[in-house]
């Protein structure tokens, strides 16, 4: 059962790794930079259990590799436990199996260990602002995305690539369309804004009302929705309009 969410420290973060020297650079990296303080540091997927039970930070940072455990279990762990808690998985590789699996584990974003300092701060900011950068970069790596809209299908009841629209799910407005069409090709909200020339927030409502009346919860999901009906293709240039 997931825990309250009430007493989060909201400018808390956890890092999970079992190499020292890197928990040490990262925590210096985050609370000179980033304006944020560590909470707490974990070696193993039960001390991080444990820490995020104690602390309750905003974020946890996750090591892929861990002594005894994966980091995409620590990660499934937590949201399990704080559905609200965004995780950031941290690996050395930017391998589409372990994307894969980071993404199916509920992480929000999936970061590589050589990444610049300033692009790790960046998504850290977008993940508390309620982003997940994951779904971008799924959307960047077309084979991944097929991979994953190919499992996704397998998984779920029946074949409904060419479903008619259920009962109660709204059809798009021409501007959710194109939002959705710039999701597709694997924009991010600011990159949607400049595209169309609206604001930042703008897109952000928008997303929110396709994922309403699509009752779906991330942008992979809304994807998953939108190709099986044919809406529109990863990494298309322009999509069909409902």
């Amino acid at each position: 059962m997931a825990r309250s969410s009430r007493d989060v420290d909201s400018n808390g973060v956890l890092i999970v790794d079992d190499h020292p020297l890197f928990r040490h650079g990262l925590r210096r990296l985050i609370e000179e930079e980033a304006g944020l303080h560590v909470v707490a540091e974990a070696s193993t997927g039960y001390q991080a259990m444990q820490e995020a039970y104690t602390h309750r930070p905003a974020l946890a940072l996750v090591d892929v590799q861990l002594t005894g455990v994966t980091g995409i279990n620590v990660v499934r762990a937590l949201k399990d436990e704080y559905p609200r808690m965004p995780a950031i998985v941290l690996s050395a590789d930017l391998d589409d199996d372990l994307i894969l699996t980071a993404v199916q584990a509920g992480a929000a974003a999936f970061v590589t260990k050589d990444v610049a300092p300033e692009l790790l701060l960046d998504t850290i900011q977008r993940i508390l602002q309620g982003e997940r950068p994951i779904d971008v970069l799924i959307v960047s790596r077309p084979a991944l995305a097929r991979r994953l809209l190919l499992e996704l299908r397998a998984v779920a009841p029946g074949d409904r690539a060419s479903a008619p629209l259920a009962p109660g799910l709204l059809p798009l407005s021409p501007r959710e369309m194109e939002v959705l069409d710039c999701v597709a090709q694997g924009l991010s909200n600011k990159e949607i804004a400049n595209t169309l020339y609206i604001t930042e927030q703008t897109v952000k409502n928008h997303i929110t009302a396709v994922y309403k009346k699509l009752h779906v919860q991330d942008r992979v999901q809304a994807l998953t929705c939108a190709v099986r009906r044919g809406w529109v293709q990863i990494g298309s240039a322009r999509s069909t309009a409902v």
